[in-house]
C-alpha cells in the first residue's frame, strides 16, 4: 500500500512502564509520540508495560500524533509477545512499530511478517501498520541500505547514538554531543549513511537523543546540524526539548516564503503567459528546474509543519 508521509519533527519518547507519562503524552505538542518496551522499561516491568501501552494506545485522544511502540530487539526474549500482544490489544490504534537494533534486512522481514499474521487474524487492513528501523550498531550500518528497503513498511530509519557508541568503542559517555578531543564531528559520516539510505528508498531519517535534557541550548545546536543534512526530526527525551525540536527541523520563515515564491515564479515563467523560459531572474537571483527541486523540499517542510505565507508573487504586466 502507499504510505503517506507523516511529519516528524519532534519524536517523544515514554517508557511504557509509567502510566503517569502515558497520559502526560496525549497533551503534548510532539508530532509523533512512542511508547518504549526496550531500554526505558526494566526486565521485571515489561509484560504490565504493554498493558500499560495497549490501554494507552486505547484510551484517550491523540490528537492526531503519530503513534508508534518501540518494542525489544529481536536477540532479546520479548519480541514476538511485544509484537503479537500490542497488535492484538491496539492494531487500530497503532500506526508503527518501532524495532531497535537492526542488523539487517532479515530483522525488519521478521516484523513484517509478523504484522501481516497478525492483521489478517484480526482482520486488520494488511500493510497500514509501519515500521521504524533503529540502527544502533556497526552492523546495522553496513547493511542500512538493505535495511532501509527491506519492506514497504519502512517509514522511517532512525540513528540509535548511545548503543551505537558502545558498540564501536567510542571514548565518550557523553551521547548526542560532539567530544571535545575530537576535531570535527563524530556523528557525521553515520548520519549521512543513514540519510543517504533512506532517501535512496524515499524514507525518512530521524536523528537519536541528547541526554542532557535540561541543556535546551545544547540539544538545539546539535538538532541543528542534522537538520543542515536534511533530516527530518529527532528524538526528545523531555517536553523541554519538544518546542525546539518542532522549530529546528522546521524552515525558518523567510526561507519558506523564499521557496513557495521560487514556485510560483518558475510555474509563471515556464508557462505560456510566462514566456516559456527555463531559466530566468527573480530579483537577483536566477531560478531554473534545479531551484525548483529545492524549494519544492522547503516548501513541503513548511507546509507540513502548518506555516503560512507572509509573501505573495505577483507576475509582471505585459
Amino acid at each position: 500500500m502507499e504510505r503517506a508521509a507523516r511529519i516528524r519533527r519532534s519524536c517523544l519518547a515514554v517508557p511504557g512502564s509509567s502510566v503517569k507519562m502515558l497520559e502526560k503524552a496525549r497533551g503534548l505538542p510532539a508530532d509523533q509520540v512512542f511508547l518504549d518496551l526496550e531500554d526505558a522499561v526494566a526486565p521485571l516491568a515489561k509484560p504490565d508495560a504493554r498493558k500499560n501501552v495497549v490501554a494507552a494506545l486505547n484510551e484517550g485522544d491523540w490528537g492526531g500524533r503519530t503513534r508508534v511502540v518501540r518494542v525489544n530487539d529481536l536477540t532479546t526474549p520479548w519480541t514476538y509477545r511485544d509484537v503479537v500482544e500490542v497488535v492484538e490489544g491496539a492494531g487500530a490504534s497503532l500506526d508503527c512499530v518501532m524495532l531497535p537494533k537492526v542488523q539487517s534486512a532479515s530483522h525488519v522481514q521478521w516484523l513484517d511478517l509478523t504484522l501481516t499474521q497478525v492483521e489478517k487474524a484480526l482482520g486488520l487492513e494488511v500493510g497500514r501498520i509501519g515500521i521504524e528501523a533503529q540502527i544502533e550498531n556497526a552492523a546495522g550500518l553496513v547493511n542500512v541500505d538493505a535495511i532501509a528497503g527491506a519492506s514497504p513498511r519502512v517509514e522511517t530509519v532512525i540513528f540509535g547514538p548511545a548503543d551505537f557508541m558502545a558498540s564501536v568503542n567510542m571514548r565518550s559517555l557523553v551521547v548526542g554531543a560532539l567530544i571535545p578531543e575530537y576535531p570535527g564531528d563524530p556523528y557525521h559520516y553515520i548520519l549521512m549513511r543513514i540519510l543517504m539510505a533512506a532517501r535512496m528508498h524515499d524514507k525518512q531519517a530521524i536523528d537519536g537523543p541528547f541526554l542532557q535534557i535540561r541543556d535546551v541550548d545544547g540539544f538545539r545546536e546539535v538538532a541543528k546540524r542534522s537538520a543542515a543534512l536534511g533530516f527530518d526530526g529527532k528524538w526528545v527525551l523531555h517536553p523541554g526539548q519538544i518546542d525546539a525540536a518542532n522549530e529546528v527541523y522546521s524552515p525558518a520563515q523567510a526561507d519558506y516564503d523564499h521557496a513557495e515564491l521560487i514556485l510560483d515564479a518558475y510555474e509563471f515563467y515556464t508557462s505560456e503567459a510566462g514566456g516559456r523560459l527555463g531559466a530566468v531572474m527573480l530579483g537577483d537571483e536566477m531560478i531554473d528546474e534545479a531551484s525548483r527541486k529545492m524549494a519544492l523540499v522547503i516548501a513541503a517542510k513548511g507546509r507540513a509543519a502548518g506555516m503560512s505565507r507572509t509573501t505573495s508573487f505577483t507576475p509582471p504586466e505585459g
